[in-house]
């Protein structure tokens, strides 16, 4: 089986992991008002998204994915946005997320993006800015759940506070835009080297 091929399989599967996760993160994330799980839900249908662009991408020349890599970096930046406006929402009424939803939710979100980081980690230079946004989208994704886990933790057991799930929730936001540039920088540079 050719290395495209194998490719389109992952993605796909990444593809429904990411959509189904959404939906349990978003109702946990939206009953125990959580900013991270909330940053954290928009991301995996953000994920979604741009795992289905970068499947119908993977056979466009190198000049149109180069295109798509720019549109994949603006579609990373939407959960950062998100998370800013329920991080406002949340500073007008700082109440603490419930610690165990909050951990446990993590918990199911690191068990589904590290496996997707697994399956994209081989493929990350492969298509140039397309791969390498699915590759760092998943592999941000799993550190930012360890960080939510964290936050359920300290929620609990130091700090009974609305604080940790809401700098963890920005740090989401950060490391999102982070990947947006590198995705936006990789795709500039293919569309340099694929012009005449």
């Amino acid at each position: 089986m050719g290395v495209t091929k194998q490719l389109r399989r992952a993605i796909k599967l990444v593809a429904a992991l990411n959509l189904a996760y959404f939906g349990v993160e978003f109702a946990v994330a939206t009953l125990i008002g959580s900013v991270s799980l909330f940053a954290d839900s928009i991301d995996f249908l953000e994920d979604t998204s741009l795992n289905l662009l970068i499947l119908m991408a993977l056979g466009w020349s190198v000049r149109r994915r180069a295109q798509v890599g720019h549109v994949l970096a603006v579609i990373l930046l939407v959960p950062g946005l998100a998370t800013l406006w329920m991080a406002w929402q949340k500073f007008m009424l700082p109440v603490a997320p419930a610690p165990l939803p909050l951990s446990l939710t993590g918990f199911g979100a690191l068990a589904i993006n590290f496996s997707c980081a697994l399956m994209l980690v081989r493929y990350r230079h492969h298509h140039g800015s397309l791969t390498r946004a699915a590759f760092l989208s998943a592999r941000n994704d799993t550190i930012a759940n360890i960080a939510i886990i964290a936050a359920g933790l300290v929620t609990a057991y130091l700090w009974p506070s609305a604080w940790p799930d809401l700098i963890v929730g920005l740090g989401i936001a950060v490391m999102n835009a982070d990947a947006a540039h590198e995705v936006w920088t990789a795709a500039r540079k293919e569309r340099l080297e694929a012009e005449p």
